[in-house]
């Protein structure tokens, strides 16, 4: 069964439904594919509610051959659904909230989860901080997945904002450390030598001359180097390819294309995508 995995949607629900026609095509007799998303189905683009629907019924209908990863703007939907959190002008987000079939939407995303292991490939929505190794990485995960399965989600993501604590530390308890585990897994590009991640810097690839920020994958003694790590979220960087890394997100929102590896055999497929959102309004 070839493994598919495709960057952030982020509302393109157009471009996903073409994407998955060439999947279709290129795993030919595999017919029973196994497709992955990195995350961020939702917000900023034209069609959040369809693309939203369309991946939950293919979910729930392929026998667990289709998952779906939390990113951070599916956790956005979540809280801003729960009162946890305003709306931002640019969220594209008022057609699931006005849903008739809201509450089952999310439902269904509340029990996606932030990380998958998968045929020696970890994937998660933005990064994984250098002290954790690929168990430590799923553990932690299952943590923050707990919680928003259970009956405080509300509570949780009322407290999840926030970007302190800024570095991992394995002593953190409650609210500190679930929230370091999401931004870590949802919202990490930069950081320190030592791990500390920078939230400031969303649109470069790399931090300003002198700053001595960089890519989280590329932190000295990463414990995730022994694996491939998978990863969106990073439109400024695109997409990106190494033995053991492979960034999916290659601006589909912004006017860039839509991607999807076959992790068999590193095949990339793509479609090209209008610009929803000026480039300027990268986040």
């Amino acid at each position: 069964m070839k493994t598919y995995v495709i960057g952030d949607l982020q509302g393109c629900a157009h471009e996903a439904q073409a994407l998955l026609e060439k999947i279709a095509i290129d795993a030919g007799a595999e017919v029973h594919a196994r497709i992955l998303f990195v995350g961020d189905l939702i917000n900023r683009g034209p069609e959040s509610l369809l693309a939203l629907r369309r991946m939950k019924a293919l979910a729930e209908t392929s026998g667990g051959r289709v998952e779906a990863l939390l990113g951070n703007h599916d956790l956005h939907l979540l809280a801003v659904a729960a009162g946890a959190q305003q709306a931002s002008k640019s969220d594209t987000l008022d057609e699931i909230l006005a849903a008739p079939d809201r509450d089952e939407l999310l439902a269904w995303l509340r029990g996606r989860p932030l990380a998958m292991f998968v045929d020696a490939h970890l994937l998660v929505h933005a990064g994984v901080a250098p002290q954790w190794d690929a168990a430590q990485t799923m553990a932690l995960a299952g943590e923050v997945e707990e919680v928003l399965r259970g009956d405080n989600w509300v509570a949780f993501l009322t407290h999840m904002y926030g970007n302190q604590p800024a570095r991992w530390d394995d002593r953190l308890q409650g609210m500190e450390r679930l929230r370091c585990i999401v931004n870590a897994l949802t919202r990490m590009r930069l950081c320190l030598p030592d791990g500390t991640m920078d939230f400031a810097h969303k649109e470069s690839e790399s931090g300003p001359a002198g700053s001595g920020l960089l890519p989280w994958f590329d932190l000295p003694g990463r414990r995730t180097m022994d694996v491939t790590v998978v990863f969106g979220h990073w439109s400024a960087l695109g997409l990106i390819m190494r033995p053991n890394l492979v960034g999916l997100d290659s601006g589909c929102v912004w006017g860039g294309k839509l991607t999807a590896v076959c992790l068999d055999d590193r095949g990339l497929l793509q479609v090209d995508c209008p610009e929803y959102r000026p480039h300027a309004g990268k986040a």
